[in-house]
């Protein structure tokens, strides 16, 4: 396996060590390698629907005999990135046209499909240096064939304000009195912080009680791509020098939800949680665990908390931004990149998810 680039590639915004980390542990079925280059990849089987709107997805699952033909929807993709990191993890150094063209000529004919995911649409996560690269790996890709789609929205909250007072304020007075609510029952909570590293997650029981947590999280989300393995969680749980922090949530007693997140540069990465249910919905977790975190980053004097890419209509609810990606996919077969470009808006869910918003913003302005 080939080294992993250095550390400082401006387009990271988390930690290195977890992009190391999944390319040595990747997701249950998954095949990940570094490049020649020294970028990371995967491969796995892909259902096409994974992105598709979920209204088309619907009433596609009501047609004649589909639970015999949706195999054939799955396909084997090789991926340029990987799912750890918010955005792809490309050298700013080099040149973006013989980079594209090394990277298809060592991974375009793996598999029907190439796909370099997650690049940034100008995100002010990102320094301007990285954005514009990012725009010239865009271009390259494009001349050497590339399909470029939309992908998701990345949710994020500017930390311009000083208290969650101030925060609760800017919201409308509908929304403030159902999130004043819905935060009642933190008082019943223990809520402790321990960092990444500390000796608790040397204790095997101790790993396996936030592992389930976080499966049970997996198993009701309506997009299951990476599950991630006992080994990942164990390793980044191990790590005292990533800056990872594991928040956990105890009521009488009993674990009923953890938010493991990443202090890094000026931000608060939001990366993995994992609830306990029917409890964690009637102690409204998610909610507190949001409030939580912006209270933290406030202590903390950081800019951001990323909050992730799931479920973008109820961070919008909880004060989200958003800031968007860009996929590049690449077939080997001239029919399949041509069907590719007239079907691409089908597999923008949340493009389509902001178009429709943005109407009803402006319908109920």
């Amino acid at each position: 396996m080939n080294e992993l680039l250095p550390i400082d590639i401006d387009m990271l915004v988390e930690p290195a060590c977890l992009i190391r980390c999944f390319v040595a542990h990747p997701p249950s079925g998954f095949h990940a390698a570094t490049s020649a280059a020294g970028l990371p990849w995967f491969a796995t089987r892909f259902d096409l629907l994974t992105t598709v709107d979920p209204r088309l997805r619907r009433r596609l699952a009501q047609l004649p005999l589909y639970c015999h033909w949706q195999r054939w929807l799955c396909w084997p993709v090789t991926f340029i990135g990987t799912t750890v990191s918010e955005y792809a993890v490309l050298p700013t150094d080099r040149p973006a046209g013989p980079l594209i063209a090394q990277l298809l000529a060592e991974l375009g004919a793996r598999t029907p499909l190439l796909i370099l995911k997650d690049l940034p649409c100008r995100s002010p996560l990102l320094n301007e240096h990285a954005n514009a690269y990012a725009e010239e790996v865009k271009r390259a890709c494009r001349a050497a064939g590339f399909t470029v789609v939309a992908g998701q929205a990345l949710a994020y909250v500017p930390l311009t304000f000083r208290t969650l007072g101030e925060y609760l304020a800017a919201r409308s007075p509908s929304r403030r009195k159902d999130l004043r609510r819905k935060l009642r029952g933190r008082g019943d909570l223990n809520i402790a912080a321990v960092p990444t590293g500390n000796r608790l997650f040397t204790d095997d029981a101790v790993c396996a009680e936030l592992y389930g947590l976080y499966l049970s999280v997996y198993a009701q989300s309506t997009s299951q791509f990476d599950l991630l393995t006992p080994q990942f969680f164990h390793t980044v749980l191990s790590d005292a020098n990533s800056g990872g922090m594991v928040f956990t949530y105890h009521h009488r007693g009993e674990l009923v939800g953890f938010n493991l997140c990443f202090v890094h540069d000026d931000k608060l990465i939001d990366k993995y949680i994992g609830l306990k249910y029917p409890k964690a919905r009637e102690l409204n977790l998610y909610v507190v665990s949001w409030m939580h975190n912006l209270e933290f980053a406030l202590t903390q004097g950081l800019r951001y908390y990323v909050a992730g890419w799931t479920d973008p209509q109820v961070k919008r609810e909880l004060g989200a931004s958003f800031t968007w990606t860009e996929h590049a996919v690449y077939s080997r077969s001239t029919l399949l990149r041509l069907g590719l470009r007239g079907l691409r808006r089908h597999f923008e869910s949340d493009a389509q998810w902001q178009r429709e918003s943005g109407r009803a913003t402006s319908v109920g302005s």
